[in-house]
């Protein structure tokens, strides 16, 4: 049976769409947390596959956090030895940092709700991405940082808001500065979790969670297609 190793930073924000999606597809799915697991245990090469998920702090604070410089140095072995990876908003913002790339405060704000992505510099898109980038699809962001684009690698997406919004590393790794992975149902927790930021930012809970009934749906399916068909595209050829 093949091996899926979730890392995650906050517990409510978790595999969500993907999980029954990597079930289907026969994985054992293990979940840890950054914050209080040894991640210096963990053999960088062994899963089948390592998602990296998202969380309220920033890649450069690693002063503050320390595990954040052992999630790097994970993300680099595994990436330099081309084994499947997946990186949502602070996942991918490792990821770009382990490939070489800057991440730093956005300087357009932060970027949180629902809005459509548009297509990527590269002229061809892979066929597993067409689901997202469909006319009337809002995914949502929610994210104050953002990264430059790592050398190397396919600019799938970006938004209104910041260019870099999705990359792929050859056919192994994929980083989603989004979250693809998000159910209407689920975000009813984000939305305690982050209430203090929300707060902040002035923006109603209410508005938000019909925005996320109505969007929620058809991302879901759009996700669902995308886990799917990546999946198959990826251990197709491992």
């Amino acid at each position: 049976m093949r091996t899926a190793l979730a890392i995650t930073h906050v517990a409510f924000e978790d595999l969500g769409s993907l999980h029954k999606e990597l079930a289907n597809a026969g994985f054992n799915i293990e979940v840890i947390d950054a914050c209080t697991a040894d991640l210096h245990a963990i053999d960088a090469l062994a899963p089948d596959l390592v998602i990296i998920l998202g969380g309220p702090i920033g890649v450069y604070q690693r002063d503050a956090y320390p595990f954040i410089k052992t999630e790097i140095d994970l993300l680099r072995s595994r990436l330099a030895a081309k084994r499947p990876t997946l990186g949502i908003c602070l996942g991918a913002q490792l990821m770009a940092q382990a490939l070489g790339a800057r991440v730093y405060p956005g300087i357009n704000g932060k970027e949180l709700g629902w809005a459509p992505l548009y297509p990527g510099s590269h002229a061809t898109t892979p066929p597993w991405f067409a689901a997202l980038l469909a006319p009337n699809l809002r995914v949502l962001h929610w994210h104050g940082d953002t990264f430059d684009l790592p050398a190397g690698t396919i600019h799938l997406a970006g938004s209104a808001h910041y260019p870099n919004q999705a990359f792929a590393v050859e056919n192994h790794a994929l980083a989603f500065q989004f979250h693809p992975e998000v159910t209407a149902r689920g975000l009813e927790r984000w939305y305690v979790g982050h209430a203090c930021e929300l707060s902040l930012m002035g923006i109603d809970v209410t508005q938000l969670r019909e925005d996320s009934l109505f969007f929620g749906p058809g991302l879901e399916d759009a996700a669902r297609q995308v886990w799917q068909q990546w999946l198959d595209s990826v251990f197709a050829t491992t």
